[in-house]
Order: C-alpha cells, then structure tokens, then sequence
C-alpha cells in the first residue's frame, strides 16, 4: 500500500536534517531535476507573419484612432 506524501510532508522531514544530509539530498535531486528539464521540449511557436493579411484597417483608421488617444494628452489629473 503506497503513501501519497505531499510537499509539506517532505518539508518538515527536511528540516529535521542536518545540515550535511541537506546538501547531499540536494546533490541527489539536483541531476534528477536536469534530466526532467531536458526533457521538456519548448513549445513551438507560431509565426505572427503576416498576422493583418487581409484585415481593412485604412490610413484614416490609424489616424483616427492615434487623434482619440492623444486628445487629453497630457491628462492635468496625472
């Protein structure tokens, strides 16, 4: 019959090491937890290339929305 332990667990069981066991634990999981990373592959990412293809926003858009932004620039409250 096997034992869920949970983090807190091991936590308290570490602090009860000295401090020599602690290190020599933490030389044993060390290699353990490059191995793991290794073995994460990154995702893949996605190209943003050619993300506005095909997208109608005109000059005049542009333009329109940076007028409506800049209006109250520089606010007085800020």
């Amino acid at each position: 019959m096997n034992k869920t332990v949970t983090l807190e667990e091991v936590l308290v069981l570490i602090k009860q090491l000295s401090l020599i066991d602690k290190i020599r634990l933490i030389e044993k999981i060390a290699p353990q937890i490059e191995r793991e990373l290794t073995n994460i592959q990154p995702k893949q990412r996605k190209s943003l290339r050619g993300l506005w293809r095909g997208s109608n926003v005109s000059e005049s858009d542009i333009a329109q929305m940076r007028q409506q932004i800049w209006t109250n620039f520089p606010r007085e409250d800020v």
